[in-house]
């Protein structure tokens, strides 16, 4: 299949360029937690070894920080920093990493009273001090909030698209230009629309792809695949990676799955489909990493996927989140969501909370409100 991409501008990212029609560079994310400098090296080895051109590390303190700058010195993969809920974490870890992600939507989380454009000045700033590029990550659960508010209820593209253009604007008008862009959900289709509403508007910015929360494999791997498939089939997407909740020594087959979709797509093996499930249980996961609080959610969301089997026949979304960070607001959309603490999982209907149960009481609790759930939308 001849695929004539996007001419977005070239984005350097340590030994790799994005953009510009270079070959479309694979990433993943460290899962361990960064201050664990033997394990997070080793991982981030295990990735790099796997062909990763981009590794992701959460930096969450001043802890985190120290440690990555070990880690630097320990590989000489291109890493990338997720900033997390502390923008001015920039300062400590610029110097040893090669991008930096943030989150427009948690850069109220610090300095509340300060405006957001100040703070992406100064990230901005600090990137070009130390010659890295950066990323504007926007994701479905953790949106601008004043952002959110301009919109209805049902409409979660709009303000993921409103944020991510003006943020180019901003970099634009302060003369940085080393950027990129992701927009994430854990719905394909919407991923499909808001990447294609972006690029429509702004097709010189080099653009990240991945379908967040995707879940376990093979299902997280098909979700994925459905929304790589529609948009690098149409010259979108500079950078991908699939998000998949797999066990710490089995993050390489991120790599492995991202390189055999894009290899697919190049021999046109392709299915043109959008509607991820139709009418069927859905089962949403994040991808293990750093935020992990409780290792044994990866677990549990295999554990989820097992018990809810006798509810395929529903169109029911079942969200299961393994951190603080993303938890709370990205189970909002799910019919039923659980976010994992460090010894309780929280339980929730919607954005309504139903209480914090531990571990090995949450799946029966879980399948209760499953059952009167189905039983509700069949009387």
């Amino acid at each position: 299949m001849t695929i004539k991409r996007n001419a977005t501008r070239a984005v350097q990212v340590g030994s790799v360029t994005i953009g510009d029609s270079n070959p479309i560079a694979v990433q993943s994310m460290t899962a361990t937690h960064t201050r664990n400098v033997d394990a997070t090296v080793a991982q981030v080895t295990a990735l790099w070894e796997a062909g990763a051109d981009v590794i992701r590390i959460a930096v969450d303190s001043g802890v985190d920080a120290e440690a990555l700058a070990e880690i630097r010195r320990q590989t000489e993969a291109n890493l990338s920093v997720d900033l997390q809920e502390n923008y001015r974490l920039a300062e400590l870890v610029a110097p040893h990493v090669d991008k930096i992600r943030y989150n427009p939507g948690h850069l109220y989380h610090s300095q509340r009273k300060l405006p957001w454009q100040d703070k992406v000045r100064f990230l901005a700033d600090i990137a070009g001090q130390h010659d890295c590029a950066m990323r504007v990550g926007v994701n479905c659960g953790s949106v601008d909030p004043a952002k959110r508010e301009r919109y209805s209820e049902d409409d979660s593209i709009s303000p993921m698209l409103e944020s991510a253009l003006e943020h180019c604007d901003l970099l634009d008008s302060i003369g940085f230009l080393r950027y990129c862009v992701s927009l994430k959900d854990s719905d394909p289709a919407k991923v499909v629309e808001v990447n294609q509403r972006f690029a429509s508007q702004r097709d010189d910015v080099p653009i990240h792809l991945g379908v967040t929360e995707a879940g376990l494999p093979p299902d997280g791997v098909i979700k994925t695949r459905i929304a790589f498939e529609q948009l690098v089939s149409r010259g979108i997407g500079d950078t991908i990676r699939v998000s998949l909740t797999v066990p710490n020594d089995r993050k390489p087959e991120e790599i492995a799955a991202g390189r055999g979709i894009l290899a697919d797509i190049a021999a046109g093996r392709v299915r043109s489909v959008v509607d991820f499930g139709g009418d069927t249980l859905n089962i949403i996961a994040c991808p293990s990493c750093s935020r992990v609080e409780n290792e044994a959610f990866i677990e549990l969301a295999a554990q989820v996927k097992e018990m809810a089997q006798y509810a395929n026949d529903h169109a029911i979304t079942i969200a299961v989140m393994g951190c603080r960070v993303n938890g709370p607001g990205e189970t909002d959309d799910a019919d039923l969501g659980l976010w994992c603490g460090p010894k309780l999982v929280n339980l929730k209907r919607g954005p309504e909370s139903l209480g914090a149960y531990p571990y090995d009481e949450i799946l029966a609790r879980l399948r209760s409100e499953l059952d009167q759930l189905i039983e509700t939308r069949t009387a």
